[in-house]
């Protein structure tokens, strides 16, 4: 009769899967790891192992199999060091979620590199407000304005709302006199922040669009302008293009009227960003794919990564087994066990990511050889299927990292999407698809632009099947305006 208790075998199974773990954690984390954060990484484990060192240029590292074998015939050893392995075999070719989220593993031992400080659109504001010889309460009223203009430049709240503020924190201040700072007046308030629309960046604490337009064009000296008068009384009509009531209302030419919005164009919309701090790091290739001899060839990017090596002086110290007995001698073996780990699992996401990048190359070869019109569509599955892993390892191999080509610098995810079936039996991508769109309105007479019907019959002629509603939304993402936005006279 069945009892329903679970067999030995199958609780045997379940501790090695936990005991597997720890090692299959760090090996889906380093195959995840963009270049910058593995040489962080590397660096961080010379400190902590002694038995790694830095391989010289020009020394091929040996790899230790004698000593290895030489530690696993002590019978105290061998299954705690058994038990630290990794098969690649299954980690690389099986199901590589851990039971999981795939993001969702350890706790990270590498970070973000901290961005260089640097002066901030509030710094350089607050610089020039110390600039002016203010009273206290004309100081208290420019920190506060300042304090509440956004990144983009723009005043975020009401001149209201600063009073109340203002007036708020005067309250609290029982202890001063009643008449140290004064009473906070609107009047007051419009005032400075007059002043601050004086600083630099030209346009800044505006309350809006139209504003920061108009102060720009004042700080240029073209408040009697055609450009000044269209924003300053017509603006909802420069938004929509509206270039013939414009000029009926002006009694000029739609030309003239669009020379002055050409002038509009090249007003900054948002000044403010010009001082937005620019934390994301650079961008550091992994991989690199160049064409020698009418061939593509995929190589590493890895120069500066640390290679690494087991310490000769401390294997030699480790082979000595009868010195060290006890916590000694499992402190040794774990530490070697490590080093010896670490160094295959770098040179195995090595090979994983040359085989990703191997068959990127072989299915993209029109990509780099006739540009991005021409890519095809692409999956992870199909990735994955090809080099005989699982679609999670390609994921992890190709996220955050970048390869340089012939073509510029790329993330390994552009290579990836969707794609449509044209009427010859070929693929063409997503991507390549919006690189035509990109092209056809570059191409198109800016007296007649092309609308998205248009659009959509010279892809169809091209045998790319696809529908309008589409290309409307490619165009969107591109940031293309509709046709009758992009008319010129």
């Amino acid at each position: 009769m069945a009892t329903g208790r679970p067999s030995l075998a199958a609780g045997l199974h379940l501790r090695q899967e936990q005991k597997a773990q720890p090692r299959l954690y760090q090996a889906m984390d380093l195959l995840h790891m963009p270049l910058l954060d593995l040489q962080g990484h590397l660096r961080q484990a010379l400190v902590d192992n002694p038995f790694l060192e830095l391989v010289e240029p020009g020394e091929e590292p040996d790899d230790g199999d004698d000593l290895r074998d030489a530690l696993s015939e002590d019978p105290e050893d061998g299954p705690a060091d058994e038990a630290e392995e990794v098969d690649w075999e299954d980690v690389l070719l099986d199901d590589f979620d851990a039971g999981g989220p795939p993001e969702e593993y350890g706790d990270r031992e590498y970070y973000a590199p901290a961005a260089v400080a640097t002066r901030s659109l509030w710094d350089h504001l607050h610089e020039q407000l110390n600039l002016l010889r203010l009273g206290e309460r004309e100081l208290r009223i420019g920190e506060e304005i300042i304090g509440n203009v956004d990144r983009d430049g723009f005043l975020s709240c009401s001149l209201d709302r600063i009073v109340e503020a203002l007036e708020g924190r005067r309250d609290e201040r029982r202890e001063d006199p009643p008449d140290a700072a004064g009473a906070v007046s609107r009047e007051a308030v419009e005032e400075m922040l007059a002043r601050i629309q004086s600083f630099e960046p030209s346009g800044v604490a505006a309350r809006d669009l139209r504003e920061t337009l108009l102060l720009q064009l004042r700080d240029r000296g073209r408040e009697a302008s055609l450009a000044w008068r269209i924003v300053d009384g017509h603006f909802d009509d420069l938004a929509n293009r509206r270039w013939p009531e414009l000029a009926d209302e002006f009694g000029i030419t739609p030309r003239e009227v669009q020379t002055a919005a050409d002038e509009i164009a090249k007003l900054d919309p948002k000044p403010g960003l010009r001082y937005a701090d620019a934390s994301e790091s650079y961008v550091i290739p992994d991989l690199t794919v160049e064409k020698v001899e009418r061939r593509y060839r995929v190589s590493h990017a890895d120069t500066s990564l640390p290679r690494l090596k087991l310490s000769p002086v401390y294997r030699d110290m480790a082979a000595d087994r009868a010195r060290f007995q006890g916590e000694n001698k499992a402190f040794i073996s774990e530490r070697l066990n490590s080093a010896r780990w670490l160094i295959q699992a770098i040179e195995q996401r090595r090979q994983t990511m040359l085989r990703v990048m191997d068959f990127i190359v072989e299915r993209q070869h029109e990509f780099f050889e006739k540009g991005v019109e021409h890519l095809r569509p692409l999956t992870l599955r199909d990735v994955a299927k090809h080099i005989e892993m699982h679609e999670s390892t390609v994921s992890r191999v190709t996220n955050g990292k970048y390869v340089q080509t012939p073509r510029g610098l790329y993330p390994l995810k552009f290579f990836f999407s969707g794609g449509y079936s044209t009427h010859a039996g070929e693929d063409v991508s997503s991507e390549g698809v919006r690189a035509r769109i990109r092209k056809l309105v570059a191409e198109e007479d800016p007296t007649a632009p092309l609308s998205d019907h248009e659009i959509t019959a010279r892809l169809q002629k091209t045998g790319v099947r696809i529908a309008r509603r589409t290309v409307a939304k490619y165009r969107d993402q591109l940031g293309i305006l509709a046709a009758r936005l992009r008319r010129r006279v």
